[in-house]
């Protein structure tokens, strides 16, 4: 058990997304999900999907919580709020309830210590709010990358806090894992999160750290259709130089990134990520400099330093990054 004297109680709401986070937080490892919780004290109240209660089992822990009679130290939510049609927050009723998810929301959300949107679609909308979203779905906050959402922008838990916003598509099971220790051992306050509200324990890193292809990057050697192991920035939409996580520092399953898997980053922590204004796998370009620079490159530089890595990049390079294997290896070093 754990050494914790008082156990957290936290609560797990899910509203219109895949369930994918859910998904991923069961792949935590080195420790498991129900370790890392065990350690950091918390009590999962409920969770729609891991938790066996249902029904009114449930429903008396939510009125208990509105009573004031049971604690509520960590509110999450999953997946957008449906605010559609027209306001009305009916296409998503909590079962059983006859009431709107959203108005569970914003009558929880106040009586808890800790309020997180867990993955990108609670944070900003995400892919539930694409497509002219016509199902009103927004964030818990942030309506895209508009602070107001379903709680507004003025909101704080009773921490003192905003939402914060664990925004991934999915979201990384440490990025949860880790914020929710933090929270735990009260070493979380407005200084550990970003301008959008994000956990700076892993957006003050760039997807771009620790990438495979980064000796490519280096000379410009770009791969030019998909499963060459050149740079995918050029040509294949890669928005990693701009992206704010650590996925390739710190792996899914020990070994796993979207990049090490052979897919461009789409930039999955940031507002908007879902509709870039272009074809996914394709890099937008004016007058040929791709419009996703790195944050902090002016783009006279990138342009510069782009012609001298080009004119000096190795012909093992060249070779292997329109290439999908190895084809010319690292030369061996000189005798001495």
């Amino acid at each position: 058990m754990s050494a914790h004297e008082h156990r957290l109680n936290l609560l797990w709401l899910q509203s219109g997304g895949c369930g994918g986070c859910s998904m991923s937080l069961l792949g935590a490892e080195a420790p498991s999900l129900l370790t890392a919780l065990d350690g950091a004290g918390i009590e999962v109240l409920w969770h729609p999907a891991l938790s066996a209660e249902n029904g009114t089992d449930v429903l008396d822990r939510f009125e208990r919580i509105l009573r004031g009679e049971l604690v509520l130290d960590i509110l999450c939510l999953e997946g957008a709020v449906m605010r559609g049609p027209g306001g009305s927050g009916l296409f998503h009723v909590l079962a059983g309830t006859g009431r709107p998810m959203a108005a569970w929301l914003e009558a929880l959300a106040p009586r808890a210590r800790h309020v997180l949107a867990v993955g990108s679609c609670a944070a900003f909308g995400g892919i539930s709010s694409g497509g002219g979203n016509p199902t009103e779905a927004c964030g818990l906050q942030y309506e895209g990358d508009e602070p107001g959402g379903l709680l507004g922008e003025a909101f704080h838990s009773r921490s003192g806090l905003p939402v914060v916003n664990v925004a991934g598509c999915p979201v990384h099971p440490n990025w949860v894992l880790e914020t929710l220790a933090q929270l735990s051992l009260d070493g979380l306050d407005a200084t550990a999160l970003d301008p959008l509200n994000r956990p700076r324990s892993y957006t003050d890193h760039l997807v771009h750290h620790g990438c495979p292809r980064n000796e490519f990057y280096e000379y410009k050697a770009s791969a030019e259709h998909m499963s060459e192991l050149g740079c995918m920035m050029e040509h294949l939409g890669c928005m990693g130089t701009q992206a704010h996580a650590d996925c390739n520092t710190r792996l899914w399953n020990g070994e796993g990134s979207c990049l090490r898997g052979g897919f461009a980053c789409i930039n999955c922590t940031r507002p908007g990520f879902e509709e870039p204004g272009h074809v996914f796998g394709l890099t937008r370009k004016i007058a040929g400099i791709p419009v996703g620079l790195p944050t902090d490159m002016p783009k006279a530089w990138y342009v510069a330093l782009g012609s001298l890595a080009k004119a000096a990049t190795p012909p093992r390079l060249k070779q292997n990054a329109v290439a999908d294997h190895i084809v010319v290896p690292p030369k061996t070093g000189d005798k001495t």
